[in-house]
């Protein structure tokens, strides 16, 4: 597994997974623009990432952390990122009002 490419929180989340075979993990795929050319594509297509068209860049799925390693290893795979729940700025919660600070 190539660590450079992947960002720290799905480093983390890889380490509690107690299945490597089943996709559990939801992910954002950045992939650098010769990625057809890599057989790139190729890769994402047979690991089931929907919707991979040429030209376009990001990809979202849900993937096995053996599927992430496969693909960190890819060249046409600039990084890895573990999507994250949203959460609504003044939701709200027992007790009052929930505030989050917006950067």
């Amino acid at each position: 597994m190539n660590y450079q490419k992947l960002d720290t929180a799905l480093a983390v989340a890889l380490n509690d997974v107690d299945n490597p075979q089943e996709p559990s993990l939801n992910v954002f795929i950045h992939t650098t623009p010769d990625a057809d050319s890599t057989g790139t594509t190729a890769v994402l297509e047979n690991l089931g990432v929907p919707d991979v068209s040429p030209g376009k860049d990001i990809f979202t799925a849900t993937l096995s952390p053996n599927a992430i390693s496969q693909l960190s290893e890819q060249p046409g795979v600039q990084a890895i990122k573990l999507s994250q729940n949203l959460h609504l700025v003044n939701q709200k919660i027992k007790g009052g009002i929930k505030f989050s600070k917006l950067n």
